[in-house]
């Protein structure tokens, strides 16, 4: 539950949304000791979310009292799993996975509504086995992945439905401890845009004792959801444009397409007298078919087919190391560089760092638990609001900054797992100042609220207790 409003920046408007989010799940499991097993349960979340002006009252809805946000969402869900391992061949084994939910999202942002259904069905059988002995072995089966969406947003009603059907084979060659190999390869069909493949490889090489090498490439496809995944967006007055439609299927534009590749390699070490982990990993994606999100005019969120590149760079490299007894370090950095064409203009993907780093120092000793973390996030690159008057504009790119987080528990009852915790967040209290453009004139031309690149709330403090219960 949430109903404290908070406005730091004084701004008019509350920097966390205010509501209350309900959630339970209960599982249940059989085995009866001989190779069969199943488990099976059902999920249930609401979600009431309510944001804009501090004095917007749900009673304002659709009026010009007072801009408001609201996102009521709610979600179904049934799961089961019935698995079988053959007794006197442990390596042989065959399963079935089964999965379905309904969700439903109300939501209205100004004077504007949303209204979304999403129902799904998935099935996946698997069997897998060896091919004359364990040093080879091989994983197949079927899978069905069935939606139905029915949006509306404004006078605009969005409908599909997408089933992805086909099988799959995935092959492991482990010849050695040291070393493993796994192919796979999927075909479906998609009922909206026809037959495709995807290819994966994964690689691991343990050349010396502490020393490992990963690998890894593949391909992936998805449709993207314009209007879910990009709600915030919509708690503006800019007008959502889909462009270069190619077909009636969705939205009219094509499924995203990547191919992945990546190495990492992780090398245990001596440092204090005690072991430590260094790893390092680089990751690039390159996109071949996209769905662009461009904010670059900034009356407008227009959503179009990649016409050019775009890719994405990501190499990381941490260390863990214990300096003192009981004392656990990790330090990491990472740069991420995303690019995109935007109208023939390669450019960074918006509200993206390209530098980020943390270090963490973790303490136990009788009983108390002491975490404290410092976090470094880069300059990001933001839209261009070069077409605003001048009061309604931000700069080309964000400040670097830097936030801090603390937490201190106390185990009081071991059996009960009973904990005590107090901690904080943002202890450095940065806060983005300007966030909302326009916020005097929220039913205005120029008003922007999702243009965030940083924290939106001072420092806070919380606490509480956990525990189990059998």
């Amino acid at each position: 539950f949430q109903y404290n409003k908070t406005d730091f920046n004084k701004d008019g408007f509350r920097d966390m949304p205010t509501g209350n989010l309900f959630s339970t799940v209960n599982r249940w499991s059989y085995d009866d000791g001989l190779g069969l097993t199943f488990q099976f349960g059902a999920k249930y979340m609401k979600d009431e979310k309510t944001g804009g002006e501090n004095e917007f009252e749900r009673k304002d809805k659709f009026s010009l009292s007072h801009y408001g946000v609201g996102i009521n969402t709610e979600r179904v869900e049934g799961f089961g799993k019935i698995g079988y391992v053959f007794p006197k061949t442990k390596y042989q084994s065959i399963g079935l996975q089964l999965s379905a939910f309904n969700h439903e999202q109300d939501a209205f942002f100004g004077m504007n509504e949303y209204k979304g259904t999403q129902d799904n069905f998935y099935a996946n059988l698997i069997y897998q086995s060896i091919i004359g002995n364990t040093n080879h072995k091989f994983r197949t089966g079927l899978s069905l992945n069935a939606d139905r969406y029915n949006e509306a947003y404004m006078a605009n009603r969005y409908q599909r439905n997408e089933t992805v059907a086909g099988g799959y084979f995935e092959y492991t060659w482990s010849p050695v401890e040291k070393f493993n190999l796994v192919a796979g390869m999927r075909g479906d069909h998609n009922s909206l845009f026809g037959w495709f493949g995807t290819p994966r490889l994964n690689i691991r090489y343990e050349p010396i004792t502490g020393t490992t090498i990963r690998a890894t490439a593949g391909r992936g496809q998805r449709t993207a959801n314009l209007l879910a995944e990009n709600m915030g967006n919509l708690i503006s007055s800019r007008v959502l444009s889909i462009e270069g439609a190619v077909h009636n299927k969705g939205f009219g534009l094509n499924p995203e397409v990547a191919w992945n590749k990546g190495i990492s390699v992780d090398q245990k070490l001596k440092l204090f007298k005690r072991t430590a982990l260094i790893s390092v990993d680089y990751f690039r994606n390159d996109f071949t078919d996209q769905v662009i999100v461009d904010l670059e005019d900034p009356r407008r969120v227009r959503f179009y087919n990649l016409d050019g590149k775009s890719y994405s760079n990501s190499l990381q490299a941490e260390i863990s190391l214990i300096p003192i007894k009981a004392l656990e370090m990790k330090m990491a950095y990472r740069w991420f560089d995303v690019k995109a064409t935007y109208d023939d203009k390669l450019l960074q993907r918006p509200f993206t760092a390209r530098h980020r780093a943390f270090v963490n120092l973790g303490y136990e000793y009788s009983g108390w638990k002491f975490d404290y973390t410092v976090n470094y996030t880069g300059e990001k690159r933001i839209p261009s609001t070069i077409a605003n008057p001048e009061m309604h504009r931000m700069a080309e790119l964000s400040p670097d900054y830097f936030t801090m987080n603390a937490q201190v528990s106390k185990m009081v009852h071991k059996k009960t797992g009973l904990e005590l915790y107090l901690g904080a967040e943002n202890l450095t209290g940065y806060m983005q100042n300007h966030s909302i453009l326009a916020a005097d004139e929220p039913f205005g031309p120029h008003f922007d609220a999702s243009m965030i690149w940083g924290p939106l709330t001072e420092r806070m403090f919380y606490g509480g207790f956990r525990m189990r219960l059998k």
